[in-house]
């Protein structure tokens, strides 16, 4: 079981630009909103960990919520860019859509890597714009996953044919 096996995965999180050491890179978009349940990126990180990847994690551990949300705001520009960035380089593109919030970022992040075949998408059955990422993943063929056990098994898959 992959939560018994030592962890290999290198974490990076927004705004690090450390060199990477992952063989395959994974970028974690999604809702940020807290829920009264685990953090979907803490336990996705857990069971994946035991990969030679790289995570990208964008959630920022010093993120000021009363930042502008402005190109001319340095902290806010730089974030952006470093999602931006960090969408591109990676080979796996993992969008979770999790209940109660709108996450309109998270859908501009799926609409940015829909055509890319990087899109491993999860949405929980209560996500407000279901009907959207629905008809997106149906569009271009992304296997539309419902749980996150599911969603873990899918990023080891598509990784474990990264590598090889």
């Amino acid at each position: 079981m992959a939560e018994s096996q030592p962890r290999q995965a290198q974490i990076i999180q927004a705004p690090a630009r450390p060199a990477i050491t992952g063989k395959a890179l994974v970028f974690l978009a999604g809702t940020t909103s807290r829920t009264s349940g685990p953090d979907w990126r803490e336990s996705l990180t857990e069971a994946i960990g035991h990969l030679p990847i790289t995570i990208f994690n964008p959630l920022r551990p010093d993120w000021n919520s009363t930042w502008r949300e402005d190109v001319t705001f340095a902290p806010f520009r730089e974030q952006v860019e470093w999602e931006l960035d960090m969408q591109e380089r990676a080979g796996v593109v993992v969008v979770y859509f999790g209940p109660g919030t709108d996450a309109p970022v998270s859908l501009l992040e799926l609409g940015l890597c829909a055509r890319s075949g990087k899109a491993l998408v999860a949405c929980h059955g209560d996500y407000r714009k279901r009907g959207n990422v629905q008809v997106v993943c149906r569009r271009f063929g992304i296997a539309l996953l419902r749980v996150e056990d599911d969603l873990a098994a899918a990023v080891i898959e598509r990784v474990e044919n990264l590598l090889g």
